[in-house]
């Protein structure tokens, strides 16, 4: 029985971004977890997954969720891994699809369930100040900030850094992809040796999981801590 199960209690969990790498490792987690009963996918493609426990909803607007308010009812969980690059992109565009949509999801489901715990997937080196150079760290730092002052039971935020996709995860972008199969014979190797700096997929899928039932210490969880968990 895994770990990550308290009782006979199995949640109830929506994620945000399935499609996208991290997104895709999260998904894997929860629906292998048998502490998760059932899971909702909120995106504008369809994941191509198919399991008893997922239900999906493909949706177009993602500052608006009143036409699926009922559908976003009755949740224990939110994994919102959804997310851009910054590379190229003006600081208002920027912030549009960073902290914009986060905001606008988050704020619907602390009115829908306040007893849901929020998990955002941000980065290393997010700039909690607001003050920085780099924009992006500004407008994670801003989306974080913000997050954490929701009436959510509880809200974490993730820092990781170098990630591997495992178990068939690929990313959205088509360089990032060349890049991560070009490397892969090293991925492992680098994890053993620099915990601190990288981890996985299927471990940042099992350290929000278990975040979200059990809870943690620390709002902000960075690297040392996901690969901890």
């Amino acid at each position: 029985m895994s770990r990550d199960i308290v009782g006979d209690v199995a949640m109830r969990v929506i994620i945000f971004g399935a499609t996208g790498m991290v997104g895709q490792g999260v998904l894997r987690e929860c629906l292998i977890n048998p502490g998760i009963a059932r899971v909702l996918v909120v995106g504008r493609s369809p994941t191509g997954v198919h399991d008893p426990k997922l239900a999906e909803i493909i949706h177009d607007d993602f500052l608006n969720y009143s036409a699926i308010e009922a559908e976003l009812t009755g949740y224990d969980a939110c994994f919102f891994c959804l997310g851009v690059s910054s590379i190229g992109m003006s600081e208002e565009r920027y912030r549009h699809l960073t902290y914009d949509l986060a905001l606008a999801a988050a704020t619907t489901l602390a009115r829908l369930n306040p007893q849901m715990t929020f998990t955002y997937v941000t980065g290393a080196g997010t700039d909690s100040t607001e003050q920085g150079p780099r924009m992006w760290a500004r407008v994670k730092g801003n989306t974080e900030n913000d997050l954490l002052k929701l009436p959510f039971k509880a809200a974490y935020m993730f820092r990781p850094g170098a990630i591997q996709p495992l178990h068939g995860a690929r990313s959205k972008t088509a360089w990032v992809q060349a890049v991560y199969t070009a490397t892969s014979p090293l991925w492992s190797v680098l994890r053993r040796i620099s915990p601190s700096l990288v981890t996985s997929t299927e471990q940042m899928g099992r350290a929000m999981i278990h975040v979200a039932r059990q809870g943690y210490p620390r709002k902000v969880l960075e690297m040392a801590d996901i690969n901890g968990i």
